[in-house]
């Protein structure tokens, strides 16, 4: 399958100012700030994705003539993994307020001999048939829940286009998304890292980005 990426630090943007605050140690600790930064970064990317979508022009009138805009064709539909993608979702919710949303749930778990198994759970799936779909998510690491999601949510119908918007991303995560995805997708990525360590968690990273949000939890 063909993969496109967008990394948005690639050239300089105030998005890397909510990155800094995102990463830092103690800014980590004020939660309300780091799901704020998440939200804005979201705004950002939705931005970046409008960009490529299909639009058509419509007459608008102000109080003093008539305007010529090119708006939306139709909405895409947006779905996110919880927990860590619920404020990363309304950053694109803002940003495409007319889209439907869907929803599913994932976990990731590590056996005796470290590999990493993924268990499916909550399902919402919003009809997404021959429409443009996005699918976010702030963390790429090995790439196996985004995929098991992705692919858990195709077979309900196949998108007129697949866009997956990323926060943070190792090239690890998204090799593996190439190789098991069953269509051509692009990768909006805000931030690509240098690998992962050997638990497959991000290096550098943030840390673990649902316990920042929301605190921990019981294994």
């Amino acid at each position: 399958m063909q993969q496109a990426i967008f990394v948005l630090n690639n050239e300089n943007s105030i998005a890397n100012q909510f990155f800094a605050e995102l990463r830092h140690r103690e800014t980590q600790q004020h939660r309300m700030q780091f799901r704020r930064n998440l939200v804005k970064l979201g705004g950002i990317l939705a931005y970046e994705i409008s960009k490529c979508l299909d639009y058509q022009s419509i007459n608008v009138e102000t109080v003093l003539g008539i305007s010529s805009v090119n708006v939306l064709q139709h909405p895409p539909v947006l779905f996110t993994i919880i927990r860590a993608g619920l404020p990363f979702l309304e950053g694109f919710q803002e940003c495409f307020n007319q889209s439907d949303c869907g929803f599913v749930g994932a976990s990731r778990s590590e056996g005796k001999t470290h590999e990493i198994s993924i268990t499916m759970g909550y399902q919402a799936i919003a009809p997404f048939e021959g429409k443009d779909l996005i699918i976010v998510d702030p963390m790429l690491a090995t790439g196996k829940s985004l995929a098991a999601c992705t692919n858990a949510i195709l077979e309900y119908g196949t998108p007129k286009s697949l866009h997956f918007a990323i926060a943070i991303a190792s090239p690890e995560g998204a090799a593996f998304l190439k190789e098991s995805l069953p269509m051509d997708h692009q990768l909006w990525i805000g931030a690509m890292d240098d690998g992962l360590n050997q638990k497959g968690y991000i290096v550098p990273g943030l840390g673990d980005a649902g316990d920042l949000l929301f605190g921990g939890k019981i294994e």
